[in-house]
């Protein structure tokens, strides 16, 4: 029997949802409350959109940058920009200038839309982008002045296009979509994703037992449509028909709970300190908002704490389904259930929280291994330690244009985590390799340091960083910005974390701050705190009195 071969094509996920659901909403918050489209809206549009594009000249495989926030008009480039065969590279915002611009010529872009709010910045690169030829101005107000060249307004551009754009019989490996890692040494590094790869994704992340994203949910993406393709939410939603609730740039706690409560959000995914904050705006006033309808919150980028995703449940009943990944891997590899499996329906809270806390299984399709330093695999029982490969269908193979020969081996993806797998088949991730601290020859780790401290009554963030030290090679030094004017002493801190580490562990010194920096996708940039405190002079206690 031979079965009929149909390409894997993102335009084939992207017309279900408008069809099954086109009177469905796509709601984003505005300056004056909120615009509503339907899907019928958004497929619409996109086909403008798509025949707008091709008027100016972009072709398959060209690429189209967006700096955008979440919102309809960016969710109308995920729908047109791929399906037409062209990329979408979406420009991370938070990103400074010479990052910015290194990735947009990197890429090539040949057309750039741009938040009416956030002009001034590309503005100021204009002069060092030769590649793109022209600005489209996406405005709530329909009125703005710019110095960009060739600008003109959104709306003006796809004004008058045919609602029906033939979408192109592509093959599946060409590419659809372009995201930059955020740079951690060296330029960022450009990941290419392909329609096969990003439709594989997309049907996997909608599983129960992963995102369990359906259309019967009303789900707001928190995290930026600019970092990871929005962890894929984009599309899956688009694929299910699901209700469709953007931030824009309202990002604060305040404003996410006022928007979960008026649009009934069901499922919200975001990075730590947006969930801390959230908890943090729920503790100050606890009958302002009814979050009766929320039942799911996906937390990445950085591992939550046990402590948040306990309180997340204990008091809103809300699970938190921690995922880890990368922008290599597209970006989903493993995912972590409260009840991941029918033999731990009869565990009790407390070993169900010890599940969560790890990294997750690995989604079906994807492939994990921890090896030593010559490559060997290492047993799978929760104590060996190695570094972190993934591979799958979807797992970046290369850098684009980029050769980095050290990131991958042997058809495996080199993360740079270290971790342990256990019995049955979790993943749990130890430190990044380059914030793992080495002091005696024996490992510790940043990470456990932090969500430990964090679960302190009085600690709204901390960091945990290696300092040099002659004698012990490193040492750690925790940094902790204190919540609500909490009296927290060193003390304080080293006997709550002296509870459950050993006395060598623990940190040389806590120094207590007022922030912490974070990345531009919004994780600890503990590379900015150790250039920080290298800057100040910084010396270890012991070292002081020496």
């Amino acid at each position: 029997m031979t079965m009929q071969r149909t390409p894997l094509l993102l335009s084939r996920l992207m017309e279900r949802g408008p069809l099954l659901a086109p009177d469905e909403e796509i709601v984003t918050r505005t300056d004056g409350g909120t615009h509503r489209q339907s899907y019928a809206d958004l497929r619409r549009r996109a086909h403008q959109l798509a025949h707008a594009l091709a008027a100016h000249g972009v072709a398959v495989g060209d690429r189209v940058g967006s700096f955008l926030w979440n919102n309809h008009r960016h969710l109308e480039l995920y729908y047109a920009v791929p399906s037409m065969g062209a990329v979408l590279h979406t420009l991370n915002i938070r990103l400074g200038v010479h990052d910015l611009a290194y990735i947009a010529n990197h890429a090539a872009d040949r057309v750039i839309f741009v938040d009416e709010d956030l002009l001034p910045k590309l503005e100021e690169i204009a002069d060092r982008l030769p590649t793109v030829e022209r600005y489209v101005v996406c405005s709530q107000t329909g009125v703005w002045r710019t110095t960009l060249k060739d600008a003109v307004d959104y709306e003006e551009f796809i004004a008058g296009k045919p609602e029906k754009y033939a979408w192109p019989q592509l093959d599946e490996n060409a590419p659809m979509g372009l995201c930059y890692t955020s740079g951690t040494t060296g330029n960022p590094k450009g990941v290419m994703y392909t329609h096969r790869s990003t439709y594989l994704h997309t049907m996997a992340s909608a599983m129960t037992d992963s995102l369990e994203l359906s259309a019967k949910d009303s789900v707001c993406a928190i995290v930026p449509m600019f970092h990871a393709m929005s962890w894929g939410i984009p599309f899956t939603a688009t694929m299910l028909g699901t209700k469709q609730v953007l931030p824009h740039r309202f990002m604060d706690a305040r404003s996410l709970l006022d928007l979960f409560v008026a649009e009934r959000v069901t499922i919200s995914a975001g990075v730590p300190t947006i969930w801390q904050a959230v908890r943090a705006a729920c503790e100050a006033e606890p009958a302002r908002w009814d979050l009766g309808e929320l039942s799911r919150l996906t937390c990445g980028g950085s591992a939550p704490p046990v402590s948040l995703m306990r309180w997340y449940w204990d008091n809103l009943g809300v699970e938190m389904i921690q995922g880890w990944g990368m922008t290599e891997t597209n970006p989903l590899g493993t995912v972590s259930r409260r009840v991941a499996k029918r033999s731990q329906l009869t565990l009790s809270l407390d070993q169900q929280f010890a599940n969560i806390a790890k990294a997750g299984l690995a989604i079906p399709g994807i492939d994990v291994e921890i090896v030593d330093e010559k490559w060997q695999p290492l047993p799978h029982d929760g104590e060996a330690v190695g570094e972190l490969l993934i591979r799958g269908p979807w797992i970046a193979s290369e850098y684009y244009k980029d050769p980095q020969p050290d990131k991958f081996h042997d058809g495996w993806l080199v993360t740079g985590d270290v971790a342990k797998i256990d019995s049955e088949q979790y993943v749990i991730i130890a430190d990044r390799s380059k914030d793992l601290i080495k002091s005696g020859g024996e490992w510790i780790s940043s990470v456990d340091l932090e969500n430990t401290i964090v679960a302190l009554p009085g600690v709204a963030q901390a960091a945990v960083v290696a300092q040099p030290h002659p004698k012990w090679d490193e040492r750690p030094v925790a940094l902790v910005v204190k919540s609500g004017g909490a009296a927290l002493t060193q003390r304080d801190v080293l006997e709550h974390l002296g509870r459950h580490f050993a006395n060598w562990q623990l940190p040389d010194e806590v120094l207590f701050v007022e922030t912490l920096p974070l990345t531009s996708t919004g994780k600890l940039d503990k590379k900015v705190l150790r250039a920080e405190l290298k800057e100040r002079g910084y010396q270890l206690p012991d070292l002081r009195r020496g």
